[in-house]
C-alpha cells in the first residue's frame, strides 16, 4: 500500500514538473518565486525595525510578482488564478499609487 502510495505521488510530480515543462512553466515558476520573495523583503525590514514593517519594495515584489501570476493564469485558463491574482493586482498597484501620492506632498 505505501509502495503504491509513493508512486502515484512520484507520478503526480513527475506530470507536473517533467511531463508538462514549458516555457509557461518555468514562466509562472518564476512569477511564484518574485511573488514569494516579497514575504522576505517584508521579514527582513521588519527585523531591522524591531517591528512590523510593509517597505515600498513589499509592494513591488506583489505587483510583479501578481502580475506574472495572472498572465500565467490567463495563459493557463485558471479561473481561480485569474479571479485572486486580478483584484490583488488593482490593490497592489493602488497601495503603489497612494505611497507615490505621499511621498510627492510636502512635509509639515
Amino acid at each position: 500500500m505505501l509502495i503504491a502510495i509513493g508512486q502515484e505521488i512520484s507520478a503526480v510530480f513527475y506530470d507536473a514538473f517533467v511531463a508538462k515543462f514549458d516555457f509557461w512553466l518555468v514562466f509562472g515558476v518564476v512569477a511564484q518565486l518574485l511573488f514569494a520573495g516579497r514575504f522576505i523583503v517584508q521579514w527582513i525590514s521588519s527585523e531591522k525595525a524591531g517591528k512590523s514593517v510593509i517597505p515600498f519594495a513589499f509592494w513591488f515584489f506583489s505587483m510583479g510578482g501578481g502580475l506574472m501570476t495572472l498572465v500565467y493564469g490567463v495563459v493557463k485558463r485558471e479561473p481561480v488564478i485569474i479571479l485572486g491574482q486580478g483584484l490583488a493586482t488593482i490593490i497592489y498597484v493602488r497601495n503603489i499609487m497612494l505611497i507615490m501620492k505621499e511621498r510627492r506632498q510636502p512635509k509639515p
